[in-house]
């Protein structure tokens, strides 16, 4: 498909810069057969049946981006880098910028300006260079030394929309993370999870709302543009994640009984499909996926979606058009920002239903 059908303007101050508070006080937009229906999160629990599931991505960010400079003899240059994905104890891919100042096997030195007692500590040579200013860099350090170094010297990796306006700061370490965030891993948030909180949760127990927990650790490229013209021609990062064998039959048993299967994020549901069989059951699974979900896609597991507002022309609004179809999300965005609702990362949530599960 033409990526062009996936762009609508936005207006500049439709971006949040800051979440609300309290988290749970976000609008929260219902799109489904019938219509839209403007709600808040905090009614989330209004929206479900019994015995329907949240799923819900359990990653947590890192400080993934890094200040460096390359040392070629006495020439030196500043580079910064997003590390997107672990490839070992050791070892990160990253994304370079910018990119041509560094060559396959030069050293990079991070952290020497953060931090004096970190000098020598985060020092990386670059192992392997790749399009679109990827890169694989092998650190001096590995396992939880690295993962210490990276937490005193790494900055949030606060998407660009948000860090080209301003720098991350104390705030964003906690409102950049879901209140049931537990593995490290992740270079960006699953951010349809940040508008929980403990009394959220709690409600939708007490509704009877089952909520079950996955892994997938998001990666830098979930912000990269789509330099495509035809969606069949771009190529998707891969994310490492994992399913339990007793959250796959937990969710298999609620199918069974006519519940609803909820993803939390886009990154819950990409993880679900992933795992998903053809008759739509699910068993334990562990690995990498670069699923791209576009209309036309069949969807095998997930019924419903809790997410954000996306980007123009991105893959997320290219996924919940496919969840959706594309006419509905226009219409939808078109609503939201007439409405006011604020958008991406730190903004509104929508609640997306499948035609055939509303």
């Amino acid at each position: 498909m033409k990526v062009d059908l996936f762009d609508f303007d936005l207006p500049e101050d439709r971006i949040a810069l800051r979440p609300v508070e309290p988290r749970d006080s976000a609008r929260m937009l219902v799109i489904g057969p019938s219509g839209f229906d403007d709600r808040r999160v905090s009614e989330l629990p209004d929206c479900l049946r019994p015995g329907d599931a949240l799923v819900f991505n359990d990653t947590k960010v890192i400080p993934a981006r890094l200040h460096g400079t390359r040392m070629r003899g006495e020439n030196l240059a500043h580079v910064e880098a997003t590390l997107h994905m672990r490839v070992a104890p050791d070892t990160w891919r990253a994304f370079l910028k910018p990119a041509k100042r560094v060559a396959e096997g030069e050293r990079i030195a991070f952290g020497h300006t953060s931090n004096l007692c970190l000098m020598g500590s985060l020092d990386a040579t670059v192992d392997e260079k790749a399009d679109g200013g990827e890169v694989v860099l092998r650190f001096d350090l590995g396992g939880a030394a690295l993962d210490e170094a990276l937490h005193a010297a790494g900055h949030l990796p606060l998407p660009p929309y948000i860090a080209s306006k301003r720098p991350d700061d104390d705030r964003d370490r906690t409102d950049y993370q879901t209140v049931y965030a537990r593995e490290e891993g992740a270079v960006a948030a699953p951010t349809a999870g940040l508008h929980f909180t403990p009394g959220l949760m709690s409600r939708l127990a007490e509704a009877g709302v089952e909520r079950h927990f996955l892994t997938l650790h998001v990666g830098a490229g979930t912000f990269l543009p789509v330099k495509a013209d035809d969606t069949a021609d771009h190529r998707m990062h891969a994310e490492i994640g994992h399913i339990e064998s007793a959250t796959a039959e937990a969710l298999n048993a609620v199918k069974a009984r006519g519940g609803r299967v909820v993803a939390v994020g886009t990154t819950s549901l990409r993880l679900l499909e992933s795992a998903a069989r053809e008759d739509g059951t699910l068993s334990e699974w562990r690995g990498a996926t670069d699923i791209f979900i576009t209309p036309g896609y069949r969807f095998r597991h997930v019924d419903g979606l809790l997410t954000n507002f996306h980007l123009p022309r991105s893959t997320l609004f290219m996924l919940v058009s496919a969840f959706c179809g594309l006419e509905r999300m226009k219409a939808a965005y078109e609503h939201a920002i007439g409405a006011g609702y604020r958008f991406y990362s730190y903004g509104d949530a929508s609640l997306l239903w499948r035609e055939d599960r509303a």
